[in-house]
């Protein structure tokens, strides 16, 4: 055994590793080295002879962490760690349905639907059906369907089990849209899971196989499992009860993609015999940033307890800052980040800004250009979601498999070639009413339009000329596609289509072409591999692409990414902007009423905040845009709970009062009512941040003659300045007709104390 391979490992590490009997629950806190010991696990049991590479599988959640583990087991064994199994979840059971889904029924060159996929799929089910979209939001009807097949239901389980209306209109779609995927030789992400635990229940010899094969199963991030995924790791180690899983249930927040925080909280049940172990050592953050998000986390009822502690240094002070807009939000992070870069002590890269919801980043975006901030975007228009990337995509899938509709649709008439909706709705029903795909139904309507037989009567010769050029197009590209490679088919579809010149008629024409290119360089690592073979490992391998597997490491570029894309990642300086009720915790959370929702909202927070290595900034807006307005907001409870001696806070809680805070709690009630029950866990905090300015006399020198208007000041009036611009009146000191206002005024300007009388205020 290597003397080295265990050296580096503290206790609780090296009992992680060495426990290799048996299933065992690995509690690893943020930044706690997990992913050094399941490497190391993985090394120590070839080491010491336990099971060879091939036997052991370890699976996690994105391609990124895939490839970062692979690497480092390839540092730890060298050329052996390529026969270890690492992949994610969703590769590892589309492989088991590549060699193994003709039993039940799947083609072995399926495809996989991703969201823009389904949700054409949905729509065109839900026209079929004459369901109304106004009435039924495609999106809530996929959303049921795949909470069904992460639960191990399919539409005939879920059609037995519904209860409403909308689950009957679930229904109906469910059962059309499986017709659909079967007859396009297509599969969706769910699908990938609940087939493959359909394989195994339907057919033991072949779970069998992967039960010999496989005597050690890893899963990584298990609190982010689903009862699918839980179920198949099971079936997998019933044999060997080698199930080894990694996760903590105070960064689970995937709930809306059906993660199941169950599966970790029940694992002890499943497995008395588990051993449980602890990682409790950061190795990341500060003990100032450690120490606030664990006072954070501490809230929740839903979760195992564990005493993380670091040895790193206690760090600086947690900033707390609030603006009065998510304009001046978005400048104020630009400014401090201005002044981090100009230390020249971190490199942009080092920085990242992380938010709720994507569309936060519009100010962000607009900031970093505005004073020449480079940055990157994590979760905006993905390189494959573009839509020059997923024309020819779809002409790929069609060449791969001529009966996928969805695929066939997008690209039927791009380029333009005549074949419009109303001549695409009538192959549809042909292909309806015989029970075929649409371009089995375009060559039977070309070849026996003379004998009218399959050619409706809505159909034009020349619509007909247009699907038979079509036809002809596709077998074209089909054509020796076993001697060409991957990038030679790309060009092939891109010169015969005529899609380049399509493109020159695109004001971005240049960006798109260049995405192209982008595009036929991606399918190098395919180069060994030929025709549909090679099309078939291309479009699975790009349709499992995630969000933060494009993420790259530029120095001079700054990061923007919301709070859930930011798991598993980790920065020396992360800025946290929107710390406000309503926000984070959002407000679906907050109106809901259900407190596992708000427990999800506060792991959000937690994981956030331990992302960060050494300096964690939190950011509010006094005021944000909300749902087509700008109404007053209160900060987020989540700020109560860290311990202000470890935060200094700055902006607008300075000088705000207690009449303030009445006039937001009243607002507040009115326009969110949801928002009033969050209001007094959130007030103590107001109360202890804030500072109110004594009151003081004001003794005027100049002898002015009130106005015939005179006006009488509130907490909450709206100004305008002749020179400042528009304002709002946040705080008033003294009393009489000549009081000093202290204003927030929109955009740079910020907060500025004025004397009513010289002011030359108006009223909005």
């Amino acid at each position: 055994m290597s003397k080295n391979l265990l050296s580096d490992l503290n206790s609780q590490q090296l009992q992680a590793v060495q426990t290799v009997n048996g299933p065992v629950l690995i509690v690893a806190g943020p930044g706690s080295g997990k992913t050094r010991v399941i490497t190391k696990r993985i090394a120590f049991l070839v080491d010491s002879g336990n099971c060879a590479p091939s036997e052991i599988a370890a699976v996690t959640f994105t391609n990124k962490a895939a490839k970062e583990m692979l690497g480092r087991l390839e540092d730890l064994m060298g050329y052996s760690a390529n026969l270890v199994t690492i992949s994610t979840f969703h590769s590892f059971c589309s492989s088991i349905l590549r060699r193994y889904g003709g039993h039940i029924g799947i083609n072995q060159n399926f495809v996989i639907y991703d969201d823009d996929d389904q949700i054409r799929a949905i729509k065109k089910c839900m026209e079929e059906a004459n369901i109304d979209p106004k009435k039924f939001s495609p999106r809530s009807i996929l959303s049921a369907i795949s909470n069904s097949k992460s639960e191990l239901r399919d539409h005939e389980s879920f059609s037995s089990i519904k209860s409403n209306y909308f689950d009957e209109i679930v229904g109906r779609v469910f059962e059309r849209y499986e017709e659909m995927l079967f007859a396009n030789g297509a599969v969706d992400f769910d699908d990938l899971l609940l087939k493959t635990y359909l394989l195994f229940n339907k057919n033991q010899e072949i779970a069998q196989i992967y039960q010999h094969r496989f005597k050690h199963f890893m899963v990584d991030e298990f609190q982010d499992t689903n009862v699918a995924q839980y179920a198949i790791a099971k079936k997998l180690s019933d044999l060997s009860r080698n199930l080894c899983v990694v996760g903590d249930p105070d960064q689970s927040i995937y709930s809306w993609r059906n993660a199941d925080i169950r599966n970790i909280l029940s694992f002890q049940t499943d497995f008395p015999e588990a051993t449980i172990i602890a990682l409790e050592e950061n190795y990341r953050s500060t003990q100032n940033i450690l120490t606030a998000a664990q006072n954070v986390i501490a809230k929740n009822k839903e979760r195992v307890d564990k005493n993380l502690w670091t040895n790193n240094k206690k760090g600086g002070l947690i900033t707390i800052k609030e603006n009065y807009n998510e304009d001046e939000e978005a400048q104020s992070v630009i400014n401090e980040i201005m002044k981090i870069s100009e230390s020249k002590n971190y490199s942009l890269s080092d920085i990242a800004v992380m938010y709720r919801v994507n569309a936060q980043s519009r100010a962000l975006e607009m900031s970093c250009q505005k004073n020449g901030i480079a940055y990157q975007i994590v979760g905006g228009v993905k390189f494959y979601q573009r839509k020059e990337i997923k024309d020819i995509t779809s002409y790929l899938r069609v060449i791969s498999n001529p009966n996928d509709d969805v695929s066939l649709a997008r690209i039927i008439n791009v380029p333009t070639r005549s074949i419009g909706k109303r001549t695409s709705s009538e192959i549809s029903k042909v292909a309806i009413t015989n029970n075929i795909s649409m371009f089995e139904a375009i060559e039977r309507v070309c070849k026996d339009s003379h004998l009218n037989d399959f050619l409706p009567s809505q159909l034009s010769s020349r619509a007909v000329n247009s699907l038979t050029k079509f036809v002809n197009l596709i077998s074209i590209l089909r054509k020796d596609i076993d001697q060409e490679t991957l990038a030679s088919t790309v060009d092939k579809i891109i010169i015969n289509t005529g899609y380049k010149e399509y493109l020159a008629k695109d004001e971005n024409a240049d960006e798109r072409l260049e995405n192209l290119q982008e595009y036929k360089n991606s399918t190098s690592e395919f180069d060994d591999l030929s025709g549909l073979e090679g099309i078939t490992a291309f479009l699975e391998n790009i349709s499992l692409v995630s969000d933060i597997d494009g993420l790259a490491d530029l120095d001079q570029s700054i990061t923007l990414i919301t709070l859930h894309q930011a798991k598993g990642l980790e920065f020396p300086i992360v800025f946290m902007v929107g710390m406000e009720e309503g926000m984070l915790p959002h407000i679906r959370s907050i109106e809901s009423g259900d407190p596992t929702e708000l427990e999800e909202e506060r792991r959000l927070c937690y994981v956030g905040m331990t992302r960060a290595k050494e300096n964690l900034f939190l950011h509010r807006a006094f005021r944000r845009g909300f749902r087509g307005g700008s109404e007053p907001t209160l900060p987020s409870r989540f700020l109560s709970d860290i311990p202000t001696t470890l935060t200094n806070t700055v902006g607008l809680n300075q000088v705000h009062s207690t009449n303030q805070d009445s006039i937001t709690k009243r607002n507040n009630k009115k326009k969110h009512p949801g928002l009033q029950n969050s209001y007094d866990q959130s007030k103590n905090q107001q109360s202890r941040s804030s500072k109110k300015l004594p009151r003081r006399k004001t003794i005027n020198k100049i002898d002015l003659t009130p106005s015939k208007e005179e006006w009488t000041y509130s907490i909450g009036n709206k100004v305008k300045h002749p020179t400042f611009g528009d304002g709002i009146v946040i705080s008033i000191e003294g009393s009489g007709p000549d009081p000093v206002l202290t204003i927030a005024f929109k955009n740079k300007h910020g907060i500025k104390k004025l004397l009513a009388s010289m002011a030359k205020l108006k009223k909005l």
